[in-house]
């Protein structure tokens, strides 16, 4: 497909969801890095551009809809998909994996010391990351719905790059603190010796990037963005009509 490499990450996830797939097994952030192009990005990676272009090609050529046009969605009921679906998922996991690596470098960190390091970062992480949704979900969501609300009946906007920002700083530290679990982790593969509850920690914590990955593409490259565009409308063309909300 002719263009692809002129694109950005974020821009391919949007178009075919499937793209991400792509992106995580050559390890290219397409959600906190995502306004990279494809070929800065590979070429930032060191990884053949025709290499990723051939594997994208397959996808986008299977003409195959995503099963939710994220894009079409309203602010307010991307919002609602994100705190259902990615938040929720959180929510579960977060304690579930903390009780496994708990265990797990207790039980095993005298032989495997790097379980403890995990263990330290994926507590941070969790704190991190129930302080951060709480914060979407209790101020930034609603803000956002309350800009959009406003925008539709032509009154005055409403202020939110602030909390905005202090939302994609909070991904990019979540996201390298995950990025330094996967390197301490082998890629989330086991050693030979590990039990099965060391084996299901680190396909959890597999699981648990992917879903996050998910989670931050959406806010960062579609939420946040058309939130914006409301606030300053005039950052986009077109973007004044009212028409479309």
């Amino acid at each position: 497909m002719n263009g692809l490499s002129s694109k950005t990450l974020a821009q391919l996830v949007n178009e075919n969801h499937k793209a991400a797939n792509i992106f995580e097994k050559y390890d290219l952030d397409f959600c906190c890095r995502g306004k990279r192009s494809l070929q800065i990005a590979c070429e930032e990676n060191g990884i053949p551009l025709e290499t990723i272009t051939s594997e994208l090609d397959i996808v986008f050529n299977k003409n195959e809809s995503p099963s939710v046009d994220f894009d079409k969605l309203s602010l307010s009921e991307l919002a609602d998909y994100i705190v259902s679906i990615h938040h929720n998922y959180t929510k579960k996991e977060l304690p579930q994996i903390f009780a496994y690596l708990q265990r797990i470098s207790s039980k095993h960190g005298d032989r495997h010391n790097e379980l403890h390091a995990i263990f330290e970062k994926f507590a941070r992480l969790k704190n991190e990351m129930e302080m951060h949704m709480h914060k979407e979900e209790l101020i930034l969501f609603p803000r956002i719905k309350e800009l959009e609300s406003r925008v539709r009946n032509h009154e005055t906007g409403l202020n939110i790059q602030i909390p905005i920002m202090v939302m994609e700083d909070e991904h990019e530290h979540a996201g390298n603190l995950l990025k330094s679990i996967r390197e301490l982790s082998n890629d989330y593969n086991p050693p030979a010796d590990a039990c099965t509850t060391y084996r299901l920690s680190f396909a959890a914590l597999q699981a648990f990037e992917l879903d996050l990955h998910q989670h931050i593409h959406l806010e960062n490259n579609i939420l946040f963005p058309k939130a914006m565009a409301l606030f300053n409308p005039e950052t986009l063309p077109g973007a004044n009509c009212s028409c479309s909300l």
